[in-house]
Protein backbone atom coordinates (compact mmCIF):
# COMPACT_ATOMS: atom_id res chain seq x y z
CA UNK A 1 0.00 0.00 0.00
CA UNK A 2 0.87 3.51 -0.90
CA UNK A 3 2.16 5.74 2.26
CA UNK A 4 -0.07 8.62 3.23
CA UNK A 5 1.14 12.28 3.56
CA UNK A 6 -1.61 15.86 4.35
CA UNK A 7 0.05 18.95 4.29
CA UNK A 8 -0.91 21.85 5.58
CA UNK A 9 0.54 25.91 4.95
CA UNK A 10 -0.15 28.80 6.73
CA UNK A 11 1.21 32.24 6.36
CA UNK A 12 2.15 33.74 2.87
CA UNK A 13 1.40 32.86 -0.92
CA UNK A 14 4.83 32.22 -1.02
CA UNK A 15 4.53 29.17 1.43
CA UNK A 16 1.55 27.90 -0.70
CA UNK A 17 3.85 27.90 -3.69
CA UNK A 18 7.09 26.21 -1.76
CA UNK A 19 4.24 23.43 -0.38
CA UNK A 20 3.14 22.64 -3.69
CA UNK A 21 6.63 21.94 -4.96
CA UNK A 22 7.43 19.60 -1.62
CA UNK A 23 4.02 17.91 -2.42
CA UNK A 24 4.76 16.88 -6.19
CA UNK A 25 8.53 15.86 -4.11
CA UNK A 26 6.32 13.66 -2.26
CA UNK A 27 4.18 11.89 -5.17
CA UNK A 28 7.46 11.63 -7.36
CA UNK A 29 8.00 9.26 -3.97
CA UNK A 30 5.35 7.16 -4.44
CA UNK A 31 3.37 8.64 -1.72
CA UNK A 32 -0.45 9.38 -2.18
CA UNK A 33 -1.49 12.98 -0.73
CA UNK A 34 -4.89 13.15 1.48
CA UNK A 35 -7.02 16.38 2.77
CA UNK A 36 -5.98 18.08 6.22
CA UNK A 37 -8.01 16.56 8.80
CA UNK A 38 -7.48 12.98 7.72
CA UNK A 39 -4.98 10.09 9.27
CA UNK A 40 -1.85 9.96 7.41
CA UNK A 41 1.39 8.35 7.98
CA UNK A 42 3.19 11.86 7.70
CA UNK A 43 2.03 15.08 8.33
CA UNK A 44 4.05 18.36 7.22
CA UNK A 45 3.61 21.62 8.31
CA UNK A 46 5.13 24.58 6.35
CA UNK A 47 4.92 27.12 9.09
CA UNK A 48 4.91 30.89 9.59
CA UNK A 49 6.39 33.26 12.10
CA UNK A 50 5.39 36.59 10.96
CA UNK A 51 3.21 36.94 14.28
CA UNK A 52 3.16 35.72 17.66
CA UNK A 53 -0.57 34.48 16.71
CA UNK A 54 0.97 33.07 13.88
CA UNK A 55 3.48 31.33 16.15
CA UNK A 56 0.32 29.76 18.49
CA UNK A 57 -1.45 28.79 15.19
CA UNK A 58 1.35 26.35 14.08
CA UNK A 59 1.65 25.08 17.66
CA UNK A 60 -2.21 24.26 18.36
CA UNK A 61 -2.24 22.80 15.05
CA UNK A 62 0.58 20.00 15.71
CA UNK A 63 -1.15 19.42 18.98
CA UNK A 64 -3.90 18.53 17.32
CA UNK A 65 -2.82 16.80 14.55
CA UNK A 66 -0.65 14.66 17.37
CA UNK A 67 -4.02 14.33 19.57
CA UNK A 68 -6.34 13.05 16.65
CA UNK A 69 -3.22 10.82 14.96
CA UNK A 70 -0.55 10.07 17.44
CA UNK A 71 0.97 7.77 15.00
CA UNK A 72 2.28 10.04 12.42
CA UNK A 73 5.50 11.10 11.64
CA UNK A 74 5.45 15.07 11.89
CA UNK A 75 7.24 17.44 10.36
CA UNK A 76 7.35 20.86 11.09
CA UNK A 77 9.13 23.01 8.20
CA UNK A 78 9.44 26.63 7.33
CA UNK A 79 9.90 30.05 8.96
CA UNK A 80 8.82 29.21 12.58
CA UNK A 81 11.22 26.36 12.65
CA UNK A 82 14.19 28.21 11.06
CA UNK A 83 13.86 30.66 14.32
CA UNK A 84 11.83 28.72 17.10
CA UNK A 85 13.56 25.03 16.69
CA UNK A 86 13.69 24.66 20.62
CA UNK A 87 9.77 26.08 21.34
CA UNK A 88 8.61 23.24 18.93
CA UNK A 89 11.45 20.41 19.84
CA UNK A 90 8.95 20.45 23.29
CA UNK A 91 6.07 19.22 21.72
CA UNK A 92 5.98 15.47 22.15
CA UNK A 93 5.63 13.82 19.40
CA UNK A 94 6.97 15.81 16.41
CA UNK A 95 10.20 14.07 14.42
CA UNK A 96 11.53 15.95 12.56
CA UNK A 97 12.14 20.43 12.45
CA UNK A 98 13.45 21.71 9.60
CA UNK A 99 14.56 24.97 8.57
CA UNK A 100 14.09 27.46 5.63
CA UNK A 101 16.44 25.62 3.43
CA UNK A 102 16.02 22.36 4.78
CA UNK A 103 12.58 21.77 4.14
CA UNK A 104 13.16 20.81 0.07
CA UNK A 105 15.52 18.00 1.49
CA UNK A 106 13.34 16.04 3.83
CA UNK A 107 14.02 13.11 1.58
CA UNK A 108 17.51 13.05 2.96
CA UNK A 109 16.50 12.87 6.26
CA UNK A 110 14.42 9.47 6.37
CA UNK A 111 15.32 5.99 6.98
CA UNK A 112 15.61 3.69 3.87
CA UNK A 113 15.32 -0.43 3.79
CA UNK A 114 16.90 -2.16 1.50
CA UNK A 115 14.38 -1.88 -1.29
CA UNK A 116 15.45 1.59 -0.50
CA UNK A 117 11.56 1.84 0.16
CA UNK A 118 10.87 4.54 3.01
CA UNK A 119 10.72 3.93 6.73
CA UNK A 120 8.59 5.44 8.51
CA UNK A 121 9.93 5.27 12.29
CA UNK A 122 8.82 7.83 15.01
CA UNK A 123 11.28 9.27 17.63
CA UNK A 124 11.57 9.87 21.04
CA UNK A 125 13.37 13.23 20.54
CA UNK A 126 12.79 15.53 17.83
CA UNK A 127 15.83 15.58 15.24
CA UNK A 128 15.97 19.53 14.02
CA UNK A 129 18.57 20.14 10.77
CA UNK A 130 18.75 23.81 10.59
CA UNK A 131 21.24 25.97 8.90
CA UNK A 132 22.22 29.46 9.42
CA UNK A 133 21.20 31.84 6.00
CA UNK A 134 23.12 35.23 6.82
CA UNK A 135 25.61 33.70 3.32
CA UNK A 136 22.76 31.12 1.97
CA UNK A 137 22.64 32.38 -2.04
CA UNK A 138 20.45 29.06 -2.86
CA UNK A 139 16.93 29.74 -3.83
CA UNK A 140 14.63 27.09 -4.28
CA UNK A 141 12.14 26.86 -6.93
CA UNK A 142 8.62 26.69 -6.70
CA UNK A 143 4.91 26.78 -8.23
CA UNK A 144 1.61 25.61 -8.17
CA UNK A 145 1.30 22.03 -9.80
CA UNK A 146 -0.84 19.83 -11.67
CA UNK A 147 -1.81 17.97 -8.14
CA UNK A 148 -3.23 20.92 -6.69
CA UNK A 149 -7.07 21.91 -6.34
CA UNK A 150 -7.20 25.74 -7.21
CA UNK A 151 -7.35 27.97 -10.08
CA UNK A 152 -5.12 30.34 -9.14
CA UNK A 153 -1.61 29.08 -9.36
CA UNK A 154 1.38 30.53 -7.33
CA UNK A 155 4.91 31.13 -9.04
CA UNK A 156 7.94 31.91 -7.00
CA UNK A 157 10.47 34.07 -8.60
CA UNK A 158 12.31 35.91 -5.29
CA UNK A 159 13.45 34.99 -1.63
CA UNK A 160 14.48 36.96 1.10
CA UNK A 161 14.63 40.86 2.08
CA UNK A 162 17.51 43.23 2.58
CA UNK A 163 15.27 46.02 4.35
CA UNK A 164 15.27 44.90 7.76
CA UNK A 165 12.05 46.70 9.19
CA UNK A 166 12.41 47.28 12.39
CA UNK A 167 9.49 45.22 13.24
CA UNK A 168 10.00 41.69 10.73
CA UNK A 169 11.85 38.71 11.39
CA UNK A 170 11.52 37.47 7.38
CA UNK A 171 15.40 38.33 6.69
CA UNK A 172 16.32 36.06 9.93
CA UNK A 173 14.18 33.79 8.49
CA UNK A 174 14.33 33.83 4.81
CA UNK A 175 17.75 35.39 4.23
CA UNK A 176 18.76 37.60 1.96
CA UNK A 177 17.50 38.70 -1.35
CA UNK A 178 17.35 36.33 -3.93
CA UNK A 179 15.92 35.77 -7.61
CA UNK A 180 15.46 32.80 -9.92
CA UNK A 181 16.92 33.39 -12.83
CA UNK A 182 15.01 34.23 -16.02
CA UNK A 183 14.80 31.21 -18.08
CA UNK A 184 13.60 29.36 -15.19
CA UNK A 185 10.97 31.52 -14.31
CA UNK A 186 9.31 31.59 -17.88
CA UNK A 187 9.77 28.04 -17.85
CA UNK A 188 7.69 27.02 -14.80
CA UNK A 189 5.22 29.85 -16.05
CA UNK A 190 5.05 27.45 -19.19
CA UNK A 191 4.59 24.20 -17.42
CA UNK A 192 2.25 26.18 -14.76
CA UNK A 193 -0.02 27.10 -18.14
CA UNK A 194 0.50 23.81 -19.45
CA UNK A 195 -1.47 22.45 -16.50
CA UNK A 196 -4.71 24.50 -17.66
CA UNK A 197 -4.38 26.92 -15.39
CA UNK A 198 -6.14 30.71 -16.09
CA UNK A 199 -4.12 32.69 -13.49
CA UNK A 200 -1.06 33.18 -12.05
CA UNK A 201 0.05 34.95 -8.71
CA UNK A 202 4.00 35.73 -8.43
CA UNK A 203 5.33 35.48 -5.31
CA UNK A 204 8.08 36.43 -3.22
CA UNK A 205 9.08 37.64 -0.23
CA UNK A 206 9.68 41.15 -1.64
CA UNK A 207 8.66 40.48 -5.21
CA UNK A 208 9.69 43.69 -6.67
CA UNK A 209 13.33 43.26 -5.41
CA UNK A 210 13.59 41.02 -8.57
CA UNK A 211 17.25 41.08 -9.68
CA UNK A 212 18.64 38.39 -12.65
CA UNK A 213 22.33 39.34 -11.99
CA UNK A 214 23.49 37.32 -15.40
CA UNK A 215 20.68 38.76 -17.28
CA UNK A 216 20.79 42.40 -15.53
CA UNK A 217 17.29 41.99 -15.45
CA UNK A 218 14.79 43.31 -13.21
CA UNK A 219 11.16 43.17 -12.03
CA UNK A 220 9.95 45.51 -14.63
CA UNK A 221 12.05 43.43 -17.61
CA UNK A 222 10.70 40.21 -16.26
CA UNK A 223 7.20 41.48 -15.81
CA UNK A 224 7.70 42.56 -20.47
CA UNK A 225 8.70 38.49 -20.62
CA UNK A 226 5.74 37.17 -18.97
CA UNK A 227 3.39 39.74 -20.50
CA UNK A 228 4.34 37.83 -24.04
CA UNK A 229 3.38 34.27 -22.29
CA UNK A 230 -0.45 32.66 -23.64
CA UNK A 231 -1.98 32.75 -20.02
CA UNK A 232 -5.47 35.17 -19.35
CA UNK A 233 -4.20 36.39 -15.85
CA UNK A 234 -1.10 37.50 -13.96
CA UNK A 235 -1.42 38.62 -10.78
CA UNK A 236 1.00 41.12 -8.68
CA UNK A 237 0.80 39.66 -5.12
CA UNK A 238 2.40 42.05 -2.25
CA UNK A 239 5.24 44.85 -3.65
CA UNK A 240 6.67 47.24 -1.54
CA UNK A 241 5.94 50.82 -2.49
CA UNK A 242 9.58 51.94 -3.19
CA UNK A 243 9.94 49.46 -5.92
CA UNK A 244 5.98 50.21 -7.31
CA UNK A 245 6.86 53.25 -10.15
CA UNK A 246 5.33 54.61 -13.10
CA UNK A 247 6.60 52.15 -15.91
CA UNK A 248 5.31 49.37 -13.95
CA UNK A 249 1.61 50.76 -13.21
CA UNK A 250 1.71 51.83 -17.48
CA UNK A 251 2.50 48.30 -17.81
CA UNK A 252 -0.44 46.90 -15.53
CA UNK A 253 -2.89 49.93 -17.56
CA UNK A 254 -1.88 48.45 -20.53
CA UNK A 255 -1.81 44.60 -20.50
CA UNK A 256 -4.93 42.45 -21.18
CA UNK A 257 -2.98 39.93 -19.09
CA UNK A 258 -1.99 41.93 -15.62
CA UNK A 259 -4.70 41.99 -13.21
CA UNK A 260 -5.89 45.71 -12.13
CA UNK A 261 -4.92 44.91 -8.21
CA UNK A 262 -2.39 46.24 -6.40
CA UNK A 263 -1.55 45.25 -2.63
CA UNK A 264 0.64 48.14 -0.97
CA UNK A 265 2.47 47.88 2.31
CA UNK A 266 2.16 50.84 3.94
CA UNK A 267 2.34 49.68 7.40
CA UNK A 268 1.53 53.60 9.07
CA UNK A 269 0.67 56.72 8.69
CA UNK A 270 2.90 58.92 9.98
CA UNK A 271 6.28 59.56 8.93
CA UNK A 272 7.46 59.67 12.74
CA UNK A 273 6.56 56.24 13.39
CA UNK A 274 7.61 55.35 9.64
CA UNK A 275 10.96 55.96 10.82
CA UNK A 276 11.08 54.43 13.54
CA UNK A 277 9.96 51.19 11.52
CA UNK A 278 12.93 51.58 9.27
CA UNK A 279 10.54 51.95 6.13
CA UNK A 280 11.89 53.37 3.12
CA UNK A 281 9.64 56.25 2.24
CA UNK A 282 7.56 58.64 4.33
CA UNK A 283 3.55 59.61 4.02
CA UNK A 284 4.25 62.15 0.77
CA UNK A 285 5.21 59.44 -1.11
CA UNK A 286 2.60 57.07 -0.22
CA UNK A 287 -0.27 59.40 -1.43
CA UNK A 288 1.20 60.30 -4.58
CA UNK A 289 1.45 56.82 -5.68
CA UNK A 290 -1.76 55.63 -4.53
CA UNK A 291 -3.07 58.81 -6.54
CA UNK A 292 -1.21 57.71 -9.63
CA UNK A 293 -2.75 54.46 -9.61
CA UNK A 294 -6.43 55.87 -9.31
CA UNK A 295 -5.99 58.30 -12.10
CA UNK A 296 -4.05 56.41 -14.44
CA UNK A 297 -6.16 53.10 -13.61
CA UNK A 298 -9.46 54.49 -12.09
CA UNK A 299 -11.37 50.98 -11.44
CA UNK A 300 -7.89 49.58 -9.77
CA UNK A 301 -8.69 48.08 -6.65
CA UNK A 302 -5.95 49.01 -4.00
CA UNK A 303 -5.23 46.83 -0.65
CA UNK A 304 -2.64 48.04 2.12
CA UNK A 305 -1.25 46.55 4.75
CA UNK A 306 -1.14 48.51 7.96
CA UNK A 307 0.37 47.50 11.97
CA UNK A 308 -1.37 49.43 14.94
CA UNK A 309 0.05 49.64 18.38
CA UNK A 310 3.92 50.07 17.11
CA UNK A 311 5.82 51.03 20.19
CA UNK A 312 6.09 54.89 20.77
CA UNK A 313 2.60 55.14 18.48
CA UNK A 314 1.13 58.22 20.52
CA UNK A 315 -2.75 58.79 19.81
CA UNK A 316 -1.64 61.53 17.69
CA UNK A 317 0.04 59.53 15.71
CA UNK A 318 -2.84 56.93 15.34
CA UNK A 319 -4.89 60.04 14.08
CA UNK A 320 -2.27 60.78 11.75
CA UNK A 321 -2.30 57.64 10.65
CA UNK A 322 -6.32 57.36 10.95
CA UNK A 323 -6.81 60.52 8.97
CA UNK A 324 -3.82 59.67 6.06
CA UNK A 325 -6.50 56.42 5.20
CA UNK A 326 -9.65 58.03 5.00
CA UNK A 327 -8.61 60.78 2.96
CA UNK A 328 -6.93 58.19 0.90
CA UNK A 329 -8.69 56.23 -2.37
CA UNK A 330 -8.12 52.77 -1.53
CA UNK A 331 -10.41 49.90 -1.50
CA UNK A 332 -9.45 47.44 1.60
CA UNK A 333 -6.96 47.38 4.08
CA UNK A 334 -5.62 44.25 5.63
CA UNK A 335 -4.55 45.02 9.63
CA UNK A 336 -2.07 43.53 11.76
CA UNK A 337 -1.75 44.38 15.33
CA UNK A 338 1.84 44.68 16.49
CA UNK A 339 3.19 41.86 18.24
CA UNK A 340 6.65 41.41 19.54
CA UNK A 341 8.97 39.85 17.36
CA UNK A 342 12.59 38.66 19.20
CA UNK A 343 16.44 39.68 17.66
CA UNK A 344 14.12 42.90 16.14
CA UNK A 345 15.12 45.79 17.06
CA UNK A 346 11.55 46.97 17.94
CA UNK A 347 11.99 44.50 20.67
CA UNK A 348 14.47 47.18 22.69
CA UNK A 349 12.03 50.27 22.01
CA UNK A 350 10.49 52.36 25.29
CA UNK A 351 6.87 53.39 25.01
CA UNK A 352 5.52 49.84 24.73
CA UNK A 353 1.00 50.47 23.85
CA UNK A 354 -1.04 48.54 25.75
CA UNK A 355 -3.39 45.99 24.53
CA UNK A 356 -6.63 47.95 24.97
CA UNK A 357 -5.51 50.52 22.86
CA UNK A 358 -3.94 48.01 20.00
CA UNK A 359 -7.39 46.65 20.04
CA UNK A 360 -9.22 49.64 19.90
CA UNK A 361 -7.04 50.97 17.10
CA UNK A 362 -7.32 47.74 15.08
CA UNK A 363 -11.29 48.02 15.54
CA UNK A 364 -11.16 51.89 13.98
CA UNK A 365 -9.03 51.03 11.13
CA UNK A 366 -11.23 47.47 10.46
CA UNK A 367 -13.99 49.57 10.51
CA UNK A 368 -12.47 52.28 8.07
CA UNK A 369 -11.73 49.09 6.17
CA UNK A 370 -15.37 47.87 5.83
CA UNK A 371 -16.71 51.32 4.69
CA UNK A 372 -14.02 51.51 1.87
CA UNK A 373 -14.76 48.46 0.58
CA UNK A 374 -18.27 48.68 0.46
CA UNK A 375 -17.56 52.27 -1.31
CA UNK A 376 -15.54 49.89 -4.19
CA UNK A 377 -18.11 47.14 -4.10
CA UNK A 378 -20.65 50.09 -4.58
CA UNK A 379 -18.98 51.57 -7.75
CA UNK A 380 -18.79 48.16 -9.32
CA UNK A 381 -22.41 47.87 -9.64
CA UNK A 382 -23.67 48.29 -13.73
CA UNK A 383 -20.39 47.05 -14.88
CA UNK A 384 -19.69 44.19 -16.86
CA UNK A 385 -16.68 42.12 -16.11
CA UNK A 386 -14.87 38.71 -17.07
CA UNK A 387 -14.87 36.80 -13.58
CA UNK A 388 -12.38 33.70 -13.21
CA UNK A 389 -14.39 31.38 -11.53
CA UNK A 390 -12.80 29.01 -8.51
CA UNK A 391 -15.63 27.04 -6.82
CA UNK A 392 -19.02 26.06 -6.64
CA UNK A 393 -20.37 25.70 -2.88
CA UNK A 394 -23.41 23.89 -1.80
CA UNK A 395 -25.79 26.60 -2.35
CA UNK A 396 -25.43 25.56 -6.15
CA UNK A 397 -23.43 28.90 -6.94
CA UNK A 398 -20.13 29.76 -8.53
CA UNK A 399 -17.77 32.08 -7.04
CA UNK A 400 -14.46 33.86 -8.25
CA UNK A 401 -12.69 36.96 -8.74
CA UNK A 402 -12.55 39.76 -11.28
CA UNK A 403 -9.56 40.99 -12.45
CA UNK A 404 -9.43 43.48 -9.90
CA UNK A 405 -10.13 41.43 -7.36
CA UNK A 406 -14.11 41.75 -6.66
CA UNK A 407 -15.41 38.31 -5.25
CA UNK A 408 -18.65 37.42 -7.14
CA UNK A 409 -21.06 35.05 -7.44
CA UNK A 410 -23.23 33.57 -9.99
CA UNK A 411 -25.22 30.44 -11.10
CA UNK A 412 -25.33 28.94 -14.34
CA UNK A 413 -29.11 29.69 -16.68
CA UNK A 414 -31.66 27.73 -15.31
CA UNK A 415 -31.90 24.00 -16.25
CA UNK A 416 -27.90 24.53 -17.78
CA UNK A 417 -25.57 21.85 -15.88
CA UNK A 418 -22.68 23.85 -17.25
CA UNK A 419 -19.66 23.85 -14.90
CA UNK A 420 -17.82 27.56 -14.58
CA UNK A 421 -15.14 25.99 -12.08
CA UNK A 422 -12.02 27.14 -13.94
CA UNK A 423 -14.08 28.91 -16.78
CA UNK A 424 -13.34 33.41 -17.29
CA UNK A 425 -16.96 34.22 -17.95
CA UNK A 426 -18.25 37.84 -18.74
CA UNK A 427 -21.07 39.03 -16.21
CA UNK A 428 -22.71 41.90 -15.43
CA UNK A 429 -22.44 42.85 -11.68
CA UNK A 430 -26.06 43.54 -9.97
CA UNK A 431 -26.09 44.34 -6.06
CA UNK A 432 -23.33 43.81 -3.27
CA UNK A 433 -23.84 41.55 -0.11
CA UNK A 434 -21.95 43.59 2.10
CA UNK A 435 -18.71 43.07 1.75
CA UNK A 436 -18.77 39.63 0.81
CA UNK A 437 -19.32 39.10 -2.84
CA UNK A 438 -21.17 41.03 -5.62
CA UNK A 439 -24.37 39.16 -7.10
CA UNK A 440 -23.76 38.97 -10.97
CA UNK A 441 -26.07 37.47 -14.22
CA UNK A 442 -24.05 35.53 -16.74
CA UNK A 443 -23.97 37.53 -20.33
Amino acid sequence: MKKTVVLHTLGCKLNYSETSAITKKFVMNGFSVGKFGEQSDVFFLNSCTVTSHSDKECRKIIRSVLRKNPGTYVIVAGCYSQLKADEISQIRGVDLILGTSEKFDFFKFFKYNDNKEIIIEKFNEPVIKISALENETRIFEAFSSDSDSRTRAFLKIQDGCDYNCAYCTVPLARGKSRSIKTERVIRNAEEIISYGYKEIVLTGVNVADYYDNEKNFGFFDLLNELNKLEIPRIRISSIEPDLLNTDIILLIKNSDKFCKHFHIPLQSGDDEILKRMKRKYKTEKFRNLILEIKNKIPDACIGIDVITGFPGESDKNFENTYEFLNELPFDYLHVFTYSERDNTPAVLMQNKINEAAKKLRSSMLRNLSVRKKQMFYDSCIGKVKEVLFESKKQDSYFYGLTTNYVKVRAQPEYGSDSVLENEIKKVILLKSNGIKFIESKLI
